[in-house]
């Protein structure tokens, strides 16, 4: 879509994917990988983000939800 490159270059995005649910095609998620949690609060609060949830929030039948999460282990 027209934002994915501006949301994979804004300012502290290491990885950036959309995912489907395999059962059901109607649920996709977002997962990102920031530098800093400030990176992360400055995208939210950035025009970038507003102009991309008005376009995504009529999509939505449920409540988004959004999750911030520590990585307890990697395997190689």
């Amino acid at each position: 879509n027209q934002y994915k490159n501006a949301i994979r270059n804004f300012k502290g995005v290491q990885f950036l994917e959309l995912l489907k649910d395999k059962n059901n095609p109607n649920i996709y998620f977002t997962y990102s990988i920031w530098e800093t949690e400030q990176d992360l609060e400055n995208y939210r609060n950035s025009d970038l983000f507003k102009s991309v949830w008005a376009k995504t929030k009529p999509y939505f039948i449920e409540k988004a939800e959004a999750w911030s999460i520590d990585s307890v282990a990697k395997l190689p």
